[in-house]
């Protein structure tokens, strides 16, 4: 995640502040210079980072804090505060036009941010939540734009309105509108040319003019840090913008845009690409930010994900299975699919409390890395099976255990402590049949397949 390198460091400089039974002000003082070091390397605005430090400072070296049984813990509430306040306190919703009315949105940004896959993302979002968006075509400069959302809008089941490169963007956005009256769209996304050059910042402000945009996105790209910030106010300036999505937020990056945006042009994030895949948009929740970056973990989202990508029927079943030790290796391989689709086991890790950096710790001594390869090694193994061998796995005898080791290309000990590995959840989950429970809520909600 972008912000694995700044978790790491104020994770350290925290875990010292809590080996403290007192605090000092030159403690307190001490700490948050280390803190601003760690935010200007994460390529966090200097305007932003000496306000942050501040506010941090004056709340800190309190009476209150001073005297507090545990002031290190006081200090690293208020950091958790201040911190959701720089990212924009709250979660901000794109606003939308009630029942049939049609709500114009505008996505801006530069050529290579991400923008016309974001599009994408956004109208798979709002058909999700029973709206009826059309994406329309805007982009005649850039090569292939045009069939790259047709491409997209096809997978996410999202019409896709275009008229070809030699008309006239502003043409096109004004026809697309007309379409989706006739069509019973209620959302029409414009997906627009990526470029800061004046032509097409006029062009943007022709499009906002003649049609009535009534929310203007800026599409960023996270991994560009202050460039994300300046390209933010340079568009804010020009056209006026209503939110920001930032992409590539699971890459290794700073994370500098996301603790900076808003702060400086003042609008709110939105939403965060976390993945290539079209369903990898995620709402932007500063709390929920900040607690990942301070290593407090994000179960909320973690839920919220769980229930996003498994089946509750499924799900269901699947615990009906374990409870009589029932499955067999397909549905094991169903189990594994669901914690791909979740992120992988580091994705998971990162939202657990206390479990950031996935990738770089060991958790009763296994190596979070090494888990991830095991699990695709396990994969592979289950789809060298047969279909009998999947569902009756007493019929692995050695012969068999030996071809399926040559198909997965790997030495027939890793066939055996897979079957053990099956074998053992098989009777652990028979023992304990309320074991899936504890990650259960109310009836009818999901089980965590973990």
């Amino acid at each position: 995640m972008a912000f694995d390198s700044l978790s790491d460091k104020l994770q350290n400089i925290f875990k010292n502040l809590r080996g403290k039974g007192r605090l000092s002000e030159s403690d307190v003082k001490a700490a948050l210079k280390e803190v601003k070091m760690a935010l200007l390397e994460a390529d966090v605005n200097f305007k932003v980072v000496k306000q942050f430090v501040k506010s941090v400072e004056e709340r800190a070296i309190g009476q209150d804090v001073m005297e507090s049984l545990t002031p290190g813990q006081m200090v690293i509430k208020i950091v958790n505060e201040e911190m959701i306040k720089l990212m924009g306190s709250e979660t901000t919703e794109i606003a939308l036009k009630s029942g049939s009315e049609i709500t114009v949105i505008m996505m801006a940004g530069l050529q290579g941010a991400g923008k016309t896959t974001t599009t994408a993302k956004l109208a798979g979002k709002f058909k999700a939540q029973g709206k009826k968006p059309l994406l329309v075509a805007c982009d005649v400069y850039r090569p292939a734009a045009v069939e790259q959302l047709k491409i997209n809008g096809e997978k996410q089941g999202v019409p896709v309105f275009a008229m070809g490169t030699n008309q006239n963007p502003v043409d096109i956005a004004k026809a697309g509108i007309e379409h989706a009256k006739s069509n019973g769209n209620n959302i029409v996304i414009l997906d627009t040319a990526g470029r800061l050059h004046e032509d097409m910042m006029t062009e943007l402000q022709n499009i906002k003019s003649s049609v009535g945009v009534d929310q203007t996105i800026l599409v960023v790209d996270s991994m560009t840090g202050q460039d994300a910030v300046n390209v933010a106010s340079s568009f804010d300036e020009k056209i006026g913008i209503d939110g920001v999505i930032l992409t590539k937020l699971d890459g290794d990056t700073r994370g500098g845009a996301a603790l900076s945006i808003k702060a400086v042009t003042g609008k709110p994030i939105l939403y965060a690409g976390m993945g290539e895949k079209l369903s990898d948009l995620e709402q932007f929740h500063p709390d929920r930010m900040a607690s990942r970056i301070l290593g407090m973990g994000d179960v909320l989202s973690l839920i919220e994900k769980a229930e996003a990508q498994i089946d509750a029927d499924k799900a269901a079943e699947m615990e009906k299975k374990l409870r009589k030790a029932e499955f067999d290796f397909n549905d094991y391989l169903e189990y594994m699919g669901q914690i791909k689709n979740m992120g992988g086991l580091g994705s998971i890790m990162n939202m657990l409390p206390g479990m950031g950096l996935a990738g770089k710790i060991k958790t009763d001594g296994v190596d979070m890395d090494e888990a991830e390869k095991n699990l695709k090694r396990t994969e592979a193994i289950i789809l060298s099976m047969t279909n009998a061998e999947r569902s009756r796995p007493d019929i692995l005898n050695p012969s068999r255990k030996n071809r399926i080791a040559r198909g997965a290309g790997v030495d027939i000990s890793e066939v055996n402590r897979v079957v053990k590995q099956f074998e053992q959840m098989k009777k652990m989950m028979k023992q304990m049949p309320g074991m899936m429970k504890q990650f259960g809520g109310k009836k009818g909600r999901f089980k965590l397949p973990f």
